[in-house]
């Protein structure tokens, strides 16, 4: 079956084609970056009437590139939730009246769902089970999966995800919007161990994470003087350390307690370089496999809400029939099933 998807949760607007026997065929995407970036962040309504402008066009893209027609999709899926309400209508409704004009069935996916199957579309897929660290700019969890939803909540943060925690110190030291990114490539610069920070929760005897407090020791340092440019550096890089070293015992902590061998890591914070480097090293010495999204699969897209639509269809999980809707903006991976 040819699976049509749709994904529109914040800010990418992402549309892929995924085949139940040949895999991915083609996906397109748009991100929203460049439009927001003067405001500091995402604005809710702006997301809104892009992703009304950009899922035509991507949907034509994605059909051209893949060589298939409309008259082919068996079946779409589209993000239910979690994520912001209104960018949420926007792709599930056209996805819904898209489904009815074809008499196609939907599959409405989790958006979390969608990040933790996205490393089965890499060359070197894991296979079930596994451990899964989600981290993303609204998600800090590590999960315990045995197959297509099923899911369990081993440990979560407390407060800040790592990838709100990267924007919040990024925006103290004054780098522009995305703020995760620019802060890694400024750490890049920075002297190890030059600046010390607390590595939240690091030895709670838990899964559990925090990085709240770990942003206002930036905002301490910050606020005492200004920066020279170095200075500025060796935060960015102490604030990477920590959240690396946090991140990586923690993970480590989950596959000894659960004893499995893989280590699956989805999510925008999963792109962050120094966060691959340490987790491929201590794993290693382990013996153990970590497994990576490739790199455009990182941050929110189409073919990872494809792939778990495909997937979801493959196990059993009935499709709905097109037409009445409604968008989870909060939606509890541990809800789902």
């Amino acid at each position: 079956m040819l699976v049509l998807g749709f994904e529109s949760s914040c800010d990418e607007t992402g549309v892929a084609l995924y085949d139940q026997e040949r895999g991915l065929l083609a996906h397109a995407l748009h991100s929203q970056v460049a439009m927001h970036r003067d405001y500091g962040g995402v604005v809710p309504e702006l997301a809104s009437r892009d992703h009304v402008r950009r899922l035509v066009p991507l949907l034509r893209k994605a059909l051209s590139d893949s060589g298939r027609s409309l008259g082919e999709v068996g079946a779409i899926a589209y993000t239910q939730g979690p994520g912001l309400a209104g960018a949420l209508l926007v792709g599930s409704a056209f996805a819904e009246a898209l489904a009815l004009g074809l008499g196609v069935p939907t599959v409405p996916v989790h958006h979390l769902e969608g990040h933790l199957l996205s490393p089965l579309l890499s060359s070197r897929p894991p296979v079930f089970p596994f451990v899964a660290l989600l981290v993303s700019g609204g998600h800090t969890q590590l999960m315990r999966v045995t197959g297509v939803g099923k899911y369990e909540l081993l440990g979560e943060t407390l407060d800040d995800a790592a990838g709100e925690a990267f924007d919040k110190t990024a925006k103290l030291l004054g780098l522009g919007y995305p703020g995760g990114p620019a802060l890694a490539v400024l750490a890049e610069q920075g002297v190890p161990g030059a600046v010390k920070l607390p590595r939240p929760m690091l030895n709670s005897g838990d899964l559990m994470f925090s990085f709240s407090g770990l942003k206002t020791a930036v905002l301490t340092r910050v606020r005492e003087r200004e920066l020279t440019e170095q200075e500025r550096a060796d935060v960015a890089r102490g604030f990477q350390d920590a959240i690396v070293e946090v991140l990586v015992k923690k993970s480590l902590t989950a596959l000894k307690t659960t004893g499995l061998q893989q280590l699956v890591v989805a999510g925008g914070v999963g792109a962050n370089a120094e966060l691959r480097r340490q987790l491929d090293l201590r794993a290693a010495r382990r013996g153990l496999t970590v497994y990576y999204p490739e790199l455009e699969f990182c941050t929110d897209n189409g073919a990872m809400i494809a792939l778990a639509g495909a997937m979801r269809l493959a196990t059993g999980s009935p499709a709905k029939p097109a037409g009445g809707f409604a968008v989870r903006p909060r939606w509890p991976l541990s809800e789902i099933g």
